[in-house]
């Protein structure tokens, strides 16, 4: 069985630079032969991907997710493009909009969103979209400003309806730990319908811990408890199920 883990924080998981490649190198003991590491704020990403330089099997996603909007940095557009130059940078974001936690307004969060998927268009970049109580906007911006490499709605929380509007664009969902929770029944019935080669997988840690390890810090080395239950979900068998997961995400963001 062969995972990709195509959404964590290993920065939040742990700031030690020792710690964080301990972690990285633990999943790959676990079946996790590739990790995507997402940074909320452009400081980070650069110490992150600072971090991780030598750990061949993860690569990065550079962005300004809507948790930052009110201070997202000076000149931090020239930062990203200067940042997606780097070594196994393959993606911009996270960026999107989350109307829960009301970071800035409405109008400041969209504008961040739309500034980035304008510059994930002119590098030639695939983008992670957030999306939290936000779905209506998100899919009004996306069907005018998606980026030709398209992007992938992470951590999903919307039900199957939504998700049949976003597979009419070049939109991949991603499942989280939380697609394993007995009550997450418009997660079972979207991952469940899906067409497979459309999915994707990821830890979202140190959040949305699978449902085994709840009260724990998520981390990658958990991937497999969501792989086998989307399986599971779908009674296909485990190994058709993962390795098709596994290339899609590696052909989505274009990773050899």
């Amino acid at each position: 069985m062969r995972l990709f883990d195509s959404h964590a924080h290993i920065g939040l998981i742990n700031e030690d630079p020792i710690e964080q490649l301990i972690i990285v190198q633990e999943a790959k003991r676990e079946s996790v032969e590739g990790i995507l590491t997402i940074s909320n704020n452009l400081h980070d990403f650069f110490e992150v991907h600072n971090n991780l330089k030598t750990a061949s099997h993860v690569h990065f996603s550079i962005g300004v997710s809507p948790s930052e909007v009110t201070n997202p940095g000076r000149d931090w557009e020239t930062k990203i493009e200067d940042g997606s130059k780097l070594e196994r940078v393959v993606a911009i974001g996270e960026t999107g909009l989350d109307y829960y936690r009301k970071f800035g307004n409405k109008d400041s969060q969209i504008e961040l969103f739309v500034r980035q998927l304008e510059i994930a268009e002119r590098l030639g970049f695939p983008v992670v979209i957030h999306n939290r109580e936000a779905g209506r906007d998100v899919l009004e911006i996306l069907r005018d400003k998606l980026p030709s490499r398209g992007g992938v709605l992470h951590c999903y929380s919307e039900d199957w309806e939504y998700a049949k509007k976003a597979l009419e664009m070049n939109l991949y969902i991603s499942f989280a730990g939380n697609v394993t929770y007995r009550n997450a029944r418009n997660l079972h019935e979207t991952a469940r319908n899906m067409p497979l080669e459309r999915i994707l997988i990821e830890s979202e840690s140190p959040f949305m811990v699978p449902a085994s390890h709840r009260g724990q810090r998520n981390k990658p080395a958990y991937l497999s408890e969501t792989a086998l239950f989307v399986a599971e979900l779908r009674e296909e068998p485990t190994e058709t199920v993962t390795e098709q997961i596994f290339e899609n995400t590696r052909r989505f963001f274009g990773i050899e």
